[in-house]
């Protein structure tokens, strides 16, 4: 029996919720039988991959990305295919003391605290992105009192009416409509009135450019609304937006792409509208513009759709059939002319489409593993040369995710062979020491695909060992239960190898860094480390001695005493198993 944790990389803010990388466990007896620690278990690997899934069904995480000063959240995905954890430890037990303990009480306060940091969280995610006028656009206009006033239904009216007259009052009318429109009672005012949506559409349908674009903009003040009844009154205005995606005006598809966005984030009926009309043709066409600012449009609009709850069923199999994919893996190039804002959004309807499991195998046959460790290689570059690498985590979030699916997915797990050298460990250990103390939550997305590579990959803990990137690692020991408890098993993952891979880890000095571990209050950290400890002492059994030594056979008494009993039994075991012989002596 296997269990695997659900919640949403997981961040600090997009990414501290970026999280949440916790509890993995695997029970390997049968439930209700009791567990008797085996001197020398049968080592098994770990490979950990999450899944978390909001109160709706659909998998959620978040992710920031820059607008302006502000940040907003977006929801994402990870995947763990069932049955796919496997401990290396000896058999554990299944019971749980009924009183609760100091510890467990306190336990159980940080899971409610964390749920409510969640809750939170998810609450402040913003689906919709509005797209700021320039100065050039807005010049020559003064908005006066009324640019930021709440217009009344009648003065909505008065404005309809003079936007039917010449050139210059219907721009001046739509922009003063525009401006009310940014309040929820003036999107409700407007869309009361009768025949409203008829008048703006003919405006937006007209053949003056600059009316045309006022109009487009009242339209997307109007799918930033909260309320379901005004995304449901623009419905009309699609067939049209997606007729002006062909158009010659970049800037103008660019806004008719936001709108899209906006209305396919609202609800499954108006997605399904959106893709009977075609909206995925259309943005299969709209993805090979040379416009940065369309490309970085078309990558927002399908993460809308590739984000919906019914995506795999319904979506995703659409994407892959119009060859979109083929462009996106295209544009996973940090050297690109379309930019980073343009290539993290591509980045981020790959990692959707990975987490989808629909068909994976064609994305490996499309050369993603080798796209994204590329990416990998030359943002580890970026970031150890510049001073500054803010924004650059956008990037190497989603990428790391996407190799980190591929290779947890069970049909895709032997991509990792794809992988020979060790540019791609050297550029994670790079993203750790880099980003640990502003940007914890990428350590945490770093760790965690280290831990997949190195999972069933003789050639990969290798080459770890020999570019000695473990003392940086050992170091992360003493940072919170979410990036030592990844460290340790790692470390569990390189042991599992052998007697040649155990020794090298004690000639780096495995052995004084986790006995800090061992005296952590985390009971996940105590017991990876009774795990590590368990390898270590079955395939060199000199460790033993050496750990004895150091003093460490005091603190496997003292874990005896745990509270938890699963953790005693596995310390008695150790000791009775591998210390008492050395202790006699």
């Amino acid at each position: 029996m296997t269990l695997w944790r659900k919640t949403p990389v997981g961040v600090d803010n997009f990414l501290q919720n970026m999280r949440d990388l916790n509890v993995i466990t695997a029970v390997t007896h049968e439930e209700g039988t009791k567990a008797e620690p085996e001197p020398e278990p049968e080592p098994k690997q770990l490979k950990e991959i999450f899944d978390w899934q909001g109160a709706d069904g659909q998998c959620k995480r978040t992710k920031l990305f820059e607008t302006g000063d502000d940040l907003c959240l977006k929801p994402d995905r990870r995947v763990t295919p069932p049955g796919f954890v496997v401990m290396w430890t000896a058999r554990r037990s299944r019971w749980r003391p009924e009183n609760r303990s100091v510890e467990t009480r306190r336990a159980a306060r940080r899971q409610l605290e964390a749920a409510l940091r969640k809750a939170r969280r998810e609450q402040l995610l913003v689906s919709k992105r509005f797209l700021q006028e320039s100065e050039e656009d807005e010049e020559g206009w003064d908005g006066g009192e009324t640019g930021t006033e709440l217009l009344s239904q009648e003065e909505v009216f008065q404005l309809l009416k003079s936007a039917q007259c010449g050139l210059g009052e219907k721009i001046s009318a739509l922009r003063h409509l525009r401006c009310s429109l940014r309040h929820r009672e003036g999107q409700l005012h407007f869309i009361r009135l009768e025949k409203s949506m008829q008048m703006l559409l003919g405006l937006f349908t007209g053949r003056l450019a600059a009316v045309q674009m006022e109009a487009a903009r009242c339209l997307q003040e109007l799918t930033q609304s909260e309320e379901s009844s005004v995304a449901v009154a623009c419905l009309p205005a699609t067939p049209y937006l997606l007729t002006y995606l062909s158009g010659q005006s970049a800037k103008f598809t660019e806004l008719c792409l936001y709108i899209l966005g906006n209305l396919s984030a609202e609800s499954e009926a108006v997605r399904r509208h959106l893709l009977i009309q075609g909206i995925i043709p259309a943005l299969h066409s709209c993805i090979q513009s040379p416009h940065a600012a369309v490309v970085e449009a078309v990558g927002y609009t399908l993460s809308q759709l590739l984000q919906a709850k019914e995506a795999p069923e319904t979506i995703i199999p659409l994407v892959l059939e119009s060859g979109i994919t083929c462009h996106l893996l295209r544009l996973i190039d940090i050297n690109s002319e379309i930019g980073l804002e343009a290539t993290v959004e591509c980045a981020w309807c790959l990692h959707y489409i990975v987490c989808s499991r629909i068909n994976n195998v064609l994305l490996v046959s499309q050369a993603m593993v080798h796209k994204c460790s590329s990416a990998l290689v030359e943002l580890s570059k970026a970031v150890s040369t510049s001073a500054d690498s803010w924004g650059l985590e956008l990037l190497i979030v989603p990428l790391l995710r996407c190799l980190g699916n591929l290779l947890g997915s069970t049909e895709t797990a032997e991509c990792g062979q794809q992988i020979q050298d060790g540019r791609l460990l050297t550029a994670l250990c790079i993203f750790v020491s880099s980003f640990l103390q502003q940007r914890p939550f990428v350590v945490r997305e770093s760790l965690w695909l280290l831990n997949n590579l190195t999972a069933h990959s003789p050639l990969l803990c290798s080459a770890l060992l020999y570019l000695k990137l473990i003392p940086s690692l050992l170091q992360l020991l003493t940072f919170s239960s979410e990036i030592n408890t990844l460290v340790l098993r790692l470390l569990c993952n390189i042991a599992v190898f052998g007697p040649q891979y155990c020794q090298q880890l004690q000639q780096a000095k495995v052995l004084p860094a986790i006995s800090a571990t061992l005296k952590m209050a985390d009971p996940e950290v105590v017991s990876l480390t009774l795990e590590l400890l368990n390898l270590i002492f079955v395939y060199c059994p000199e460790a033993a001695g050496e750990f004895v030594n150091q003093n460490g056979a005091q603190d496997l008494e003292m874990i005896q005493y745990n509270f938890n009993q699963e953790i005693r039994v596995q310390a008695s075991a150790l000791i009775e198993t591998h210390i008492s012989k050395y202790r006699e002596v």
